[in-house]
């Protein structure tokens, strides 16, 4: 029988630094705690020893604060690539240009809020005005922009460039730009961004988007980068699968951390945990994995503070 190190009875302190959770959780170990504790040694130990460092995330999560400490891991650089959705490119847009998303709660009546031009996306409130219009305004500015140098672009192109005309720095775009990370949004039709690049060329003035360009940069940097790879990936859909998608190519993940709030039995690829990728080439069979479950505007904090004071 394998030799195991016993759980430990843990006491906290209100004045240790939020970093130091993390080890507290590895000694309290039981449930999730121990797997947040997993989570952080796999990408402490990824991060420091991977040249693809990948950082997959879904919309939802840019409506909230969390928004902010994405945005730090990407301008510190421990990602060096970014997969998400069209929705984080409308919530990042909307609030980089001044739009209000406001604290609210699930019980609210939402016909009432339909009823008073206020989206609800969960507990976080977001006027009408703040969302739609904000998007239309700078797609508009942007398409402008674009034409102005030339007519085709790959979306990842593009996104640099929204990045750039961006000023606040709470913005991922912003931080992606300034880090020069590339940002791949697969599915950058479903949503306001996308749209609206739509309805700029039904004007007449649209620029042409060209994805096979942004294939043809991720094949670069999947096929081209030689050592290792890492991947956090936070929640399911299109933004998860195309990151463990194009590390097939290379072999599978080195390291990887699912963050989820996902179930396994439905067969869903947002609830498949580390270990079903393995069958798919997705990620090695001698990789460091693990899946916590978990609320990622808990979870993410507490991990990125850990990594912030480890990296390398």
């Amino acid at each position: 029988m394998a030799k195991y190190e016993p759980v430990e009875d843990v006491k906290v302190s209100p004045d240790a630094p939020l970093s130091d959770l993390i080890e507290l959780y590895g000694k309290e170990y039981g449930f999730m705690a121990g797997h947040l504790w997993r989570a952080a040694q796999v990408l402490g130990e990824g991060l420091k020893d991977s040249e693809l460092r990948v950082l997959s995330f879904t919309g939802n999560l840019i409506s909230t604060g969390l928004r902010g400490v994405i945005t730090q891991l990407i301008r510190e650089r421990l990602f060096n690539v970014v997969i998400t959705t069209c929705g984080a490119l409308d919530h990042d847009i909307a609030r980089a240009t001044g739009g209000k998303y406001l604290k609210g709660f699930f019980e609210a009546d939402d016909v009432d809020l339909a009823r008073h031009d206020i989206h609800r996306l969960g507990n976080v409130f977001i006027r009408v005005d703040d969302y739609g219009p904000r998007v239309e305004k700078f797609v508009r500015d942007l398409v402008a922009r674009a034409v102005s140098e030339r007519e085709e672009w790959g979306l990842y192109e593009l996104l640099k460039l929204a990045g750039q005309m961006i000023e606040d720095k709470d913005s991922f775009l912003r931080a992606a730009y300034e880090a020069d990370t590339d940002v791949f949004v697969p599915g950058w039709a479903d949503g306001a961004f996308g749209t609206d690049l739509f309805f700029e060329s039904q004007r007449g003035l649209g620029v042409k988007i060209d994805y096979f360009k942004d294939m043809k940069r991720l094949a670069d940097l999947f096929f081209g980068t030689k050592g290792k790879a890492t991947a956090l990936i936070i929640g399911g859909g299109i933004s998860k699968h195309h990151a463990i998608w194009w590390s097939q190519f290379r072999g599978g993940l080195d390291y990887v951390v699912y963050v989820t709030t996902a179930v396994e039995w439905d067969g869903s690829l947002s609830g498949a945990m580390t270990r079903e990728a393995i069958t798919w080439g997705k990620v090695k069979p001698t990789a460091k994995h693990v899946t916590v479950y978990g609320d990622a505007t808990i979870i993410l904090p507490l991990l990125a503070a850990y990594l912030l004071k480890h990296k390398g």
